[in-house]
């Protein structure tokens, strides 16, 4: 039997090192699970025992297959981001070059620029692709919410760089995030991506845990984005960016949640008694990531700023312009609101 020794990651501790003995003892006393972040030989980060081939066979259990290829070769685009509270970004394209968006995202775009409605994620636009392809692409999308279709923006100039603009679709910021000096890969809520370099993949992650496809906000699942290119995610309200360490907990609020890295653990847990549920005003589940890995977060999701909008409407029960007025109130009344 192998003599490495690894560290666990243990209720926000660090333990070990352990030889494989120690581990399996552990875990037969219910200790750790498959879920356990490790460290050794065979890792580069923490990561669960499931994935590490020495250990998860010790365990009993069956080494989870390694995510699908990053998707190499994305365009290397250059960008500008413009503006404050309500940002765009400006992607300057080299000839050939192409990014893609979500349909409705483009702003405005140079002369040179082509327009192309297209099925999936735009990769392999230059290269014979089967229909089925792209008809798996697509699909990925649909279980994914969005729509079946995305944009490719492509510079079609003989020569000279091309410019095209993506405006976020309400108040916040835009987060430029190269995939491949992050690891290549970072799992987003279905609704924060804005546009990418073609080459980047739109995959589908799913929700490992019952709990959290159903209260988690996002359902069961979310998209994973693969690739050596840069992204543009777009998140409302302030960007709070958060480092876990390893076994290190942060509960959120489900919405605020942006993006994360694969490394960090998701699920949902109940907020409190009932008291607390249902007159709290923080819903009833909450966020529980834990590390290791890095965090997006936003301070006014989409979901939060409607429920505000609609209650402060009439439909919502709210009151019209000058609601502190008497004058007014009787005013509205006398000549009916509209």
């Amino acid at each position: 039997m192998s003599s490495a020794l690894w560290y666990l990651a243990v209720d926000g501790q660090t333990l070990g090192p352990f030889g494989p003995e120690e581990i399996k003892a552990r875990w037969q006393r219910g200790e750790i699970n498959q879920e356990t972040l490790v460290y050794g030989p065979e890792s580069s980060e923490w990561q669960p025992i499931r994935t590490v081939g020495a250990l998860a066979g010790l365990l009993g259990g069956d080494v989870t297959p390694p995510p699908p290829p990053i998707a190499a070769g994305a365009d290397e685009v250059d960008y500008r981001i413009e503006g404050s509270e309500m940002q765009f970004v400006e992607v300057e394209l080299d000839p050939g070059e192409s990014a893609v968006a979500e349909a409705g995202a483009m702003l405005y775009m140079t002369q040179g620029i082509a327009m192309q409605t297209i099925f999936g994620d735009g990769r392999g636009q230059n290269q014979a692709r089967g229909i089925l392809d792209h008809l798996l692409g697509a699909g990925k999308r649909l279980l994914t919410g969005e729509s079946l279709f995305m944009t490719l923006f492509t510079n079609s100039a003989p020569s000279g760089k091309e410019r095209v603009a993506f405006a976020a679709p309400y108040a916040g910021k835009i987060l430029p995030l190269h995939l491949k000096q992050i690891g290549g890969e970072l799992i987003c809520q279905k609704d924060s991506f804005l546009c990418a370099a073609r080459g980047v993949a739109l995959e589908i992650a799913f929700q490992k845990r019952l709990g959290a496809g159903l209260f988690g906000g996002e359902g069961f699942i979310m998209q994973r984005l693969l690739g050596d290119g840069w992204v543009f995610l777009h998140a409302g309200g302030t960007v709070f960016e958060y480092e876990l360490k390893a076994g290190e907990i942060l509960k959120v609020d489900t919405g605020c949640l942006v993006a994360l890295k694969p490394s960090v653990d998701y699920d949902v847990e109940f907020v409190g008694g009932i008291k607390t549920a249902l007159f709290g005003g923080e819903g009833l589940f909450m966020a529980r990531l834990t590390g290791p890995g890095h965090v997006w977060l936003q301070s006014l999701p989409l979901s939060r700023l409607a429920d505000r909008i609609y209650a402060a409407a009439k439909q919502g029960g709210g009151q019209q312009k000058e609601e502190g007025s008497i004058l007014s109130g009787a005013l509205g009344t006398f000549f009916g609101d509209r």
